[in-house]
């Protein structure tokens, strides 16, 4: 494992490199984690040996705000994610060991990989949404999100997320992504991993995102939430055999 920092826009990006056994060129996984995540949490570290044990290298980034990374978690807005990651993307370009660049995210950065991927569809092989956060840009635009009630019309300088202050503009900037156009632009492979009984980003999200992907496959997790507390083999078992069929 190699850990350092990418210098993006003059701000420290906390990354690591996971590479397999075979010293021989490889496809890359670029992994995300979500809104008030990190590298390290269980299902983030689970998915990374999931696919090292399939023959991938991956790459994983804190995002703006989050984790060993630079930049406060109350001033990060999607668009800064969204710079972030496509720098990310660049960078494993330039590695010279990479055949094949594919993204997979959860949550937040479930959605981040999705309007990655409609960026940069050219450039990415497949794309792993797990429990993609599509209720960010639906529920900034009706004003019910992360708990909190709001007039999407009227939105405070700062409202407050599990008692940590996050800027309005995260709820400005959420109204104005529309992943509809990121999705119809991509029509690569793509799976979907999804806790039936999830809290926090209702399944029924996944199921109209798999609708419209050109080629989608959705994987529901019977009883499990959010980050897969309870089947967490199940959720891996459904990555492991999507990342085997890709090579």
């Amino acid at each position: 494992m190699k850990e350092f920092f990418l210098d993006i826009d003059g701000l420290k990006v906390h990354a690591k490199l996971d590479l397999p056994e075979t010293k021989e060129k490889c496809p890359l996984m670029i992994l995300f984690h979500g809104l008030t995540g990190h590298m390290e949490e269980d299902h983030i570290i689970a998915a990374m040996k999931t696919a090292v044990s399939a023959g991938y290298a991956v790459l994983r980034a804190d995002l703006y705000g989050h984790g060993k990374s630079e930049g406060s978690f109350r001033d990060h807005t999607l668009f800064k994610w969204m710079s972030q990651g496509l720098a990310v993307i660049d960078y494993a370009k330039k590695l010279d060991f990479v055949t094949d660049i594919i993204l997979c995210g959860h949550s937040q950065g479930g959605l981040l990989t999705i309007l990655l991927a409609g960026m940069k569809a050219e450039e990415i092989k497949a794309i792993i949404p797990m429990s993609p956060a599509i209720v960010i840009t639906d529920g900034a635009r009706k004003g019910r999100l992360l708990g909190i009630e709001f007039d999407p019309d009227n939105i405070p300088d700062t409202l407050e997320f599990k008692g940590n202050p996050l800027d309005g503009n995260y709820f400005h900037t959420a109204q104005m992504i529309h992943e509809e156009d990121a999705i119809r632009r991509f029509n690569k492979p793509v799976l979907l991993v999804h806790g039936a009984d999830d809290p926090t980003v209702p399944v029924q999200y996944s199921v109209d995102a798999a609708e419209k992907y050109a080629d989608a496959r959705l994987t529901v997790i019977e009883d499990d939430d959010h980050i897969y507390r309870r089947h967490l083999d199940k959720a891996m078992e459904a990555l492991g055999r999507f990342l085997e069929e890709l090579k």
